[in-house]
């Protein structure tokens, strides 16, 4: 049986003799069919983030894992974790079969080679309060096939992102998140709509599970790194509409706390910074406990 993300799009077939505006649009018609497939497995990828911030409240970590484009879209998607929600970078992980390497270039075989795997897990050091996520287009390498096998056997929540029904590592996973799109552009190309689908998958994930922490307040990431010009301005904006005050007295505020949060506490309970920081701590940092 061919695995679906290998089989030929009728559509594509004669893209060689396209120009480039019939080549655009034709993966362009393609790529709207993402954000519907995505759609119809919603509610497991609801389920999956309520159990994702249900593991991480008891004091676990999450990792991606991936070959290729799977382990790349899981590295970028952890490494922006910190930055927008304040996160040690311990807290959300990716890892990609071959190492750091890999990420650049491609590392022959990495896929099938289950002691990488076995390396990375190792790592990792996964418990059973921690969340395994396992990415892959067809779901049947080795290396994300150990990965969930190692994650089920200590106890760790494990996950699977494929765009293959069949996906061999389905046995291994207790959320099996599987996205339909048909055949790809270019025959086997999984970088493509599978590639976008699953990184839309993982936002969803890392996002929702940090809404669910409390690092998000209304729509603002009120948890932010403010660790450059663009980074400070957005903070000095939120505390002024967070709180109701011009940016002055924001930017006043931000100087003596150091953080959003701490801030937006101090302008609305009219309190010191000491006392900002003793409130949001009694109410696990969550802001929207506090105002």
């Amino acid at each position: 049986m061919i695995v679906e993300t290998e089989k030929i799009n009728i559509k594509s077939l004669d893209i060689d003799l396209m120009g480039g505006k019939e080549i655009a649009y034709l993966i362009n018609n393609e790529d709207k069919k993402i954000a519907l497939a995505v759609g119809d497995i919603i509610p497991d990828i609801g389920d999956a983030i309520e159990k994702i911030a249900e593991r991480l409240r008891l004091g676990g970590r999450m990792a991606y894992f991936g070959a290729g484009t799977s382990g790349r879209i899981g590295v970028l998607d952890a490494s922006e974790m910190p930055p927008t929600f304040g996160v040690s970078p311990d807290l959300i992980q990716g890892y990609i079969a071959g190492g750091e390497k890999a990420l650049r270039h491609a590392v022959e075989n990495a896929e099938d080679k289950s002691e990488l795997a076995q390396e990375d897990f190792e790592s990792f050091n996964a418990g059973k309060n921690d969340v395994v996520v396992a990415i892959s287009a067809c779901g049947n390498p080795n290396y994300t096939l150990k990965i969930l096998q190692l994650g089920q056997e200590v106890g760790a929540l494990t996950i699977a992102i494929t765009s293959n029904p069949n996906a061999v590592f389905k046995e291994f996973a207790d959320i099996f998140l599987c996205v339909k799109l048909g055949a790809e552009v270019v025959t086997g190309s999984s970088r493509m709509k599978s590639g976008t689908a699953h990184k839309m998958i993982l936002n969803m994930l890392s996002t929702g599970a940090m809404i669910r922490l409390g690092k998000v307040y209304h729509n603002y990431m009120v948890d932010l790194q403010i660790n450059n010009k663009k980074l400070h301005n957005r903070a000095v904006n939120m505390i002024a509409e967070i709180s109701g005050t011009d940016e002055k007295t924001a930017q006043k505020t931000l100087e003596i706390a150091g953080n959003v949060k701490t801030a937006c506490v101090m302008l609305m309970k009219n309190c010191d910074k000491a006392t900002a920081e003793e409130l949001l701590a009694k109410n696990e940092g969550i802001l929207r406990k506090v105002i």
